[in-house]
């Protein structure tokens, strides 16, 4: 069968790994993590997965393979994330990640910790557009999409010390890019952290609380 315009043949399209398959490897990647994963998170949890995969088609958002997935797949993308969740309590806070991207680790952060006010802030239109879908699709309850670059963001007097949490991933971190963060926290129990490291793209890992 074939669909389109540039007859691309539907089989060539459809995932690679099954439902079952899916969620026995993210459990099991889970359970060598001690990162608890509940049985409410499988669904919209492969349900980003699969969207992912879709638009990663059309618009390069991970270098990680989506159709035949490997270990680092599922840690970087969705393990990591939850591992990160359990540092952030579950109470409704005002929550920034800069450089969203392809929506990891906002997205499986935000399923794992729903209460909290996601702000994602990507400055790639087409990203921007995906980050939007990916709301519309899972549902995800008071999470928006900023499609401005952050440094303009946190110009806005508005925004000054208005964030509890703040996230960064798959951005190079530097101290303009510290200071920008900075600005958005909450001086009281304030919050930047994030998991992983890349070669030439680093994570923010920086947990912080200070006192007035």
């Amino acid at each position: 069968m074939w669909a389109g315009s540039h007859r691309t043949p539907i089989c060539c399209r459809l995932p690679r790994v099954s439902s079952r398959e899916f969620r026995d490897r993210l459990l099991r990647r889970a359970r060598r993590a001690g990162v608890a994963v509940d049985n409410e998170m499988l669904s919209p949890l492969e349900a980003y997965f699969r969207l992912l995969t879709r638009w990663n088609e059309k618009i390069n958002l991970t270098a990680l393979p989506l159709r035949n997935p490997n270990d680092e797949t599922f840690d970087r993308l969705l393990i990591e994330p939850l591992a990160a969740a359990r540092l952030v309590g579950a109470t409704p806070s005002s929550w920034f990640d800069l450089g969203s991207g392809g929506g990891s680790p906002a997205v499986p952060m935000k399923i794992a910790r729903p209460n909290l006010n996601l702000t994602m802030v990507e400055s790639k239109v087409r990203k921007a557009a995906f980050l939007r879908e990916a709301v519309r699709t899972l549902g995800l309850p008071s999470a928006t999409v900023q499609n401005v670059r952050f440094q303009e963001l946190t110009e806005k007097a508005s925004l000054a010390a208005s964030a509890d949490l703040v996230t960064v991933r798959a951005v190079k971190i530097d101290a303009a890019l510290f200071q920008h963060v900075i600005s958005f926290a909450i001086a009281e129990g304030s919050s930047c952290s994030g998991s992983g490291t890349d070669r030439q793209r680093s994570t923010a890992s920086v947990r912080w609380s200070s006192t007035a």
